[in-house]
């Protein structure tokens, strides 16, 4: 059941929405004239009703019994914000251009996360497109958008989103979305939605009104869960797989990356995330082309990425926190928060080879044993990054990578992900090195909501020992000190790094042996001792060798055995990178002794 309002051509709109314990239910059309329009319904409580009339622009509110009016709640606009009339859509009216675009596999993608709101000074869907050009000649081929489901006010990080259908009117509505993903696509450039299925906003909130949409046998840290294996459950999971394939279906995404989905609460037979999984590979077939499901979990646990039919959720990737963490922690020696259970060489090889770090052993952050092993699982399911939106905006003053570590080991780090067998993703401004945090911001109406935000962020900060005030959510200057400087980009050692990235992603994409999204032919050691790391990677006669040092003092090793001499293809620490000096030669022999600098990474390659 499609749900909400659905613009037919012609002055013809169909209006569905499901509210199964109301007696009466109508459309209240407030503009462009007033007009109440009884809806009937049906046996699985679904009001429905089409009628003439009604055109795009037209607002309208649900009336529920006679007494309540709210906005639908699977609005696909809503241009006066969270408490105004929805508005009706022509959603089949855009000129797409895209109709020859190719898909890309999720191991082939190096996927680049941006803010829409913080990205440009304008903050918009039509600003972001000026830079795609830029983004693509640096050979990032897929851009990853926070979300962008109408939250309240104009500034938020997506998450307090309360109409999922209804794309944010500030940054420029559905048919600005669209042009930026059209804009994508003739590029060559997939596009990711982040979308959340774990929980709505506060503000605006209505769904209660409307059916039992949240449950009360779970609780998550924003309140009730979502109900999705109580009374009544099927209705909302047709809600949420529909939203998803609304996204897919109006505005031609090439994947979804879903939200916390530990925080999806069902102990269902059939869970929602398989049945989600297998609704989007059923549209995929009939539309003839791939559309992808990334998912976000903290628990480690391989059944997120297993296929349906070994009793998986049938995910095609997610993002691997262990491996962000592995690096962190040896990048910044910090060992407070989660922290704590990360610190060694080990813990970043195991992460090359396996996926998860915990699969299965004792956290003492978690206080009990965390994962289960997803080594047979192809590195092509696991996406890779050294910041996000996460690890750098649930830091109390939002500091990114580069404020608290070198230029030596930001180098480091950008190797580490973009020479890994596994799918890479980068921060918006990582690629050089952006200085400006990225806070947490919102821009609630309520008083007691917005100091519950202000509380409730310094409690999430306790096991990290971090001192100081975090910056006020709601203060516009929190928001403002967020944006990116896109011209940075041009200067000293910002250009560097920058040409660093663009370096590492063209030796990525070219490279037979660095190319391939898989562990065939890896082998990776760590020396404890040293803080080094070697890996080696191997294809069809040719094969590659990386050395990350992760010592702040110069470290000697052996080059490993070879077919024949090893030959330097990079160096951070040289003078072209605005590095140290390198000390390592150009062409050396198994066996034989090599100096790298401190924090550097040096890559090698043989036959």
């Amino acid at each position: 059941m499609q749900v909400g309002a659905h613009y037919l051509g012609e002055g013809r709109c169909r209006f569905a929405v499901w509210a199964p314990f109301m007696e009466k239910v109508s459309v209240h059309v407030v503009a462009p004239a007033d007009r109440l329009i009884r809806m009937e319904k049906d046996d699985r409580g679904y009001w429905e009703v089409t009628t003439s009339g009604v055109f795009p622009g037209t607002q309208y509110f649900y009336r529920l019994d006679a007494e309540t009016e709210r906005p639908d709640p699977a609005s696909h606009l809503q241009a006066a914000g969270v408490h105004g009339p929805s508005e009706v859509v022509d959603q089949g009216s855009f000129p797409w251009k895209d109709g020859a675009r190719k898909d890309i596999p999720v191991g082939q993608m190096i996927i680049y996360e941006l803010h829409v709101g913080t990205f440009t000074p304008e903050g918009t869907f039509d600003a972001v497109i000026p830079r795609l050009d830029e983004l693509y000649s640096m050979g990032t081929n897929a851009i990853e958008l926070m979300p962008v489901a109408q939250f309240p006010g104009e500034r938020n990080w997506g998450y307090d989103g309360v109409y999922p259908y209804a794309v944010q009117k500030s940054y420029g509505g559905p048919e600005g979305l669209k042009r930026l993903v059209d804009a994508c696509h003739s590029r060559g450039m997939a596009v990711i939605l982040d979308v959340v299925y774990n929980h709505l906003g506060p503000e605006g909130n209505y769904l209660r009104d409307f059916g039992p949409y949240f449950t009360e046998k779970y609780n998550t840290p924003w309140g009730e869960a979502i109900n999705f294996d109580d009374a009544y459950s099927d209705e909302v999971r047709n809600f949420f797989i529909e939203n998803a394939l609304y996204w897919f279906r109006h505005f031609h995404m090439d994947g979804l990356r879903l939200d916390a989905i530990h925080a999806i609460y069902d102990m269902s037979a059939i869970p929602f995330l398989r049945e989600l999984a297998g609704s989007v590979a059923g549209f995929s077939a009939e539309e003839g082309r791939s559309c992808h499901l990334i998912a976000e979990s903290d628990r480690n646990d391989s059944t997120v990425i297993h296929p349906g039919e070994q009793g998986g959720y049938g995910m095609d990737a997610q993002w691997n926190d262990d491996f962000h963490h592995a690096l962190h922690t040896l990048l910044t020696g910090e060992k407070t928060g989660y922290y704590i259970d990360f610190g060694m060489t080990d813990h970043l090889v195991k992460a090359y080879r396996e996926g998860f770090v915990y699969s299965g052993q004792y956290s003492g952050y978690r206080k009990r044993r965390q994962g289960n092993s997803a080594a047979d699982r192809p590195s092509s399911q696991f996406v890779l990054f050294a910041q996000n939106h996460d690890q750098i905006g649930n830091r109390m003053l939002g500091e990114r990578l580069s404020a608290l570590v070198s230029f030596e080991a930001l180098k480091l780090a950008a190797a580490a992900v973009l020479l890994s067998p596994c799918v890479p993703l980068l921060f918006m401004g990582e690629e050089y090195g952006e200085d400006a945090p990225f806070v947490y911001f919102v821009s609630h109406s309520d008083p007691g909501l917005i100091s519950a935000v202000r509380e409730g962020r310094k409690r999430e900060f306790i096991s990290f020992e971090w001192q100081g005030e975090p910056p006020d959510p709601q203060d516009e200057a929190t928001f403002q000190r967020s944006k990116i400087d896109w011209l940075k980009r041009e200067k000293g050692n910002h250009r560097a790094l920058l040409e660093f990235y663009r370096t590492l992603i063209s030796m990525r994409r070219e490279s037979p042996v660095l190319f391939r999204p898989d562990r065939a032919g890896l082998e990776v050691e760590g020396f404890e001792g040293d803080r080094l790391v070697m890996m080696r990677r191997r294809h069809e006669g040719q094969e590659v060798l990386i050395m990350f040092n992760f010592n702040i003092t110069a470290v000697s090793c052996t080059a490993p055995e070879a077919a024949g001499a090893w030959k330097k293809t990079l160096d951070s620490a040289d003078p072209a990178w605005n590095g140290p000096g390198s000390s390592l030669p150009e062409e050396v022999t198994p066996g034989q002794e090599l100096t790298l600098q401190e924090l550097s990474v040096a890559v090698y390659g043989g036959a």
